[in-house]
């Protein structure tokens, strides 16, 4: 390991010693807020910690032998020289166990949960359509995962398709599967809505918001936003639209509005618009870190802002190509149907070579 990483592991075995010493306290102890949020970076750390600590003790014991191979006793320079062999094989695997533990490890809290937000961007009823297209798509991919997912709130298109659909999806792996939905999807194929047979091109915008434990450390008081009650548009048989039981909540000061019309109780989608809108109000928060940082590198597979165009489904060519890491695959009908494994895998692999060479955060 380079000794950028070996120092960054010091500073993060040393951090880790320093919370446990801080968990050890009695007020830390008093104060369950602070006890909850210490907890959980000891025990993120931790096998990380631990390993690195192993690391360190195997190092320390090569060392030792490397003086008994100056040892004038013949026998106890075979047995070293013996033991140094199994040490460094056991060394070469603790480097290759934590360099995977760094490659799994995004440096983010905790994700338990995703909203995923699919909008018709340019291309009129074309667009909603295509929007209907990458939510089934979705959907079929959640059922191979299983995966469980929830339409929290939808606005159909005219014509089919949907305006705007927000839904939530739960499951092991979520977010690490679907970080990198993040953006433009374009769209190139012939509309049903055309007449005259002319190629189009359209496009809908991802957006992957995770819900992190950080998430509950947003407060919201009463007098920040605005309730409103409404009818649920959309699916939802004869009570949908007959009880004001759909929930829209606007933050005053950043203008943020969020809707909920998953469920009958109104208080039920009062709660679940309010935790749509706190994990809203923390991505705002740290893409204002991110933008005052003033970032100048950018990852190998983009930044996931939604303005970004990061694939395009061609359907006369069959051909699916994700331009952040420039590869094209074809079998589109396979993709639509929701096998995105393939594409996924590529996109992980080029994120994770590429934090190879960057610090631990």
């Amino acid at each position: 390991m380079n000794k950028d990483t070996l120092a960054n592991l010091e500073k993060l075995v040393s951090g880790h010693r320093e919370i446990e010493a801080q968990l050890m306290l009695p007020d830390t102890a008093a104060d369950r807020d602070k006890y909850r949020k210490l907890t959980r970076q000891y025990n993120k750390h931790k096998p990380l910690a631990e390993l690195y600590s192993k690391y360190c003790q195997c190092k320390d014991d090569i060392a030792a032998l490397d003086e008994l191979l100056s040892d004038s006793d013949a026998e106890i320079k075979s047995a070293a020289r013996e033991e140094l062999d199994e040490l460094s094989t056991a060394l070469t695997a603790y480097e290759s166990d934590i360099t995977e533990m760094l490659l799994n490890d995004d440096g983010t809290e905790e994700i338990l949960n995703v909203y995923l937000e699919i909008r018709a961007g340019t291309g009129g009823d074309e667009a909603a359509i295509f929007a209907g297209d990458l939510h089934r798509m979705y959907l079929r991919y959640a059922e191979m995962k299983q995966w469980q997912v929830e339409i929290i709130s939808s606005n159909e298109g005219e014509h089919g398709g949907f305006r705007e659909i927000i839904s939530r999806v739960t499951g092991d792996d979520v977010y690490t599967r679907l970080q990198f939905e993040s953006g433009v999807h374009r769209v190139q194929r012939v509309p049903v809505t055309e007449s005259q047979g002319r190629l189009h091109t359209s496009a809908a915008t991802v957006a992957v918001l995770p819900e992190t434990h950080e998430s509950d450390e947003i407060e919201i008081k009463p007098d920040e936003v605005r309730v409103d009650s409404f009818r649920a548009s959309g699916a939802g048989g004869q009570h949908v639209n007959k009880t004001d039981s759909a929930i829209r909540i606007t933050h005053l000061e950043s203008n943020i509005a969020v809707e909920c019309q998953s469920e009958r109780s109104q208080h039920r989608n009062r709660m679940t618009a309010m935790n749509l809108l706190k994990v809203k109000l923390l991505e705002l928060k740290k893409a204002e870190q991110r933008k005052n940082r003033a970032e100048t590198r950018r990852s190998m597979v983009g930044s996931g802002d939604r303005s970004e165009r990061i694939r395009t489904y061609n359907y006369p060519q069959g051909r699916i190509t994700d331009h952040r890491i420039q590869v094209a695959l074809y079998q589109l009908p396979k993709y639509l149907e929701g096998d995105l494994d393939p594409l996924i895998d590529k996109l992980m692999s080029a994120e994770r070579a590429s934090r190879l060479t960057q610090e631990i955060t």
